[in-house]
């Protein structure tokens, strides 16, 4: 009897906690959507900021390039230098063929490539981050102005939605294992 009691106690304490680290975690998200995105696009609509522009970042997600890094490199810049195309003075530089960056602060990141030429045929993207007052559920609002001129951030549907489903229904499913 008091093992039951205690099951129902625990039981809403332990889905509050899976629907929280569902949340809390970052995901991992391929530029372009696939392997090889980064490259000179071939038209206007094959931007990378075209993609971008659909996709909502969040503080704690990754970015992931998976390029030829011996031809190519990834560098991120300050807005004045991804205008310009300038790849002198860069933030950072990745040259690995497969390059991860966190992005931990909101705002816009800026990246380009890092290879000759590249930079002024459109192989660049803006990334905007929301900030952690729109991390809710549901639909939202469209980010504040920020003063640049770049992509606006489109609301589009994610995985985290489905991931946090199921980790409340695994976890509603393993409490109901022990409150039998």
């Amino acid at each position: 009897m008091a093992a039951k009691a205690f099951s129902r106690s625990i039981t809403p304490s332990l889905v509050f906690l899976f629907i929280f680290l569902s949340f809390a975690q970052g995901k991992e998200i391929v530029v372009g959507g696939k392997a090889g995105a980064w490259k000179i696009p071939s038209s206007e609509s094959d931007s990378l900021n075209k993609w971008a522009e659909k996709a909502r970042f969040q503080i704690g997600d990754s970015l992931v390039w998976k390029y030829d890094g011996g031809k190519d490199s990834v560098l991120q810049v300050s807005k004045e230098d991804y205008t310009s195309c300038n790849t002198s003075n860069p933030i950072a530089e990745y040259k690995d063929g497969n390059t991860k960056v966190k992005l931990e602060k909101s705002g816009p990141y800026f990246f380009m490539s890092g290879a000759k030429g590249h930079c002024e045929q459109g192989q660049k993207m803006i990334v905007v981050v929301m900030s952690q007052k729109h991390r809710y559920i549901g639909i939202s609002p469209a980010p504040s102005p920020v003063d640049f001129e770049g992509p606006a951030v489109a609301p589009t549907s994610g995985v985290a939605g489905l991931k946090a489903g199921l980790l409340v229904t695994v976890g509603v499913l393993v409490l109901g294992l022990f409150c039998v």
